[in-house]
């Protein structure tokens, strides 16, 4: 599994020369309402098994939670299932918000 950094993500979604990865976020929608990077696609974590189909496996996948534990979880779940590019966001919305954009909530 591959893993990206606050930075890293941020760099990536700002180059238009790049496709952009679907972004996963597989935390609480209590979560989600708190704070979120834009354009997340959210799924919490224990609706993934059964909403599975709704994601391309061949997609670059960028698995997001709070702090990288659940996003971590989700996906060696979703490479077990045959997802060939997931990618850990390492530190997860709350790195966001330390690295990247001091204007989004922590919690």
């Amino acid at each position: 599994m591959q893993h990206i950094t606050a930075p890293e993500l941020a760099a990536w979604l700002g180059d238009t020369t790049k496709n952009p990865p679907l972004l996963l976020d597989v935390r609480e929608p209590w979560e989600h309402e708190t704070c979120h990077i834009p354009h997340v696609v959210l799924m919490p974590m224990q609706t993934v098994p059964v909403r599975l189909q709704e994601l391309d496996p061949e997609a670059v996948i960028v698995c997001i939670c709070h702090h990288g534990g659940r996003s971590m979880q989700v996906a060696n779940f979703l490479e077990r299932n045959g997802f060939a590019h997931v990618i850990n966001f390492t530190g997860g919305v709350h790195a966001w918000a330390q690295q990247v954009d001091h204007s989004m909530p922590t919690y």
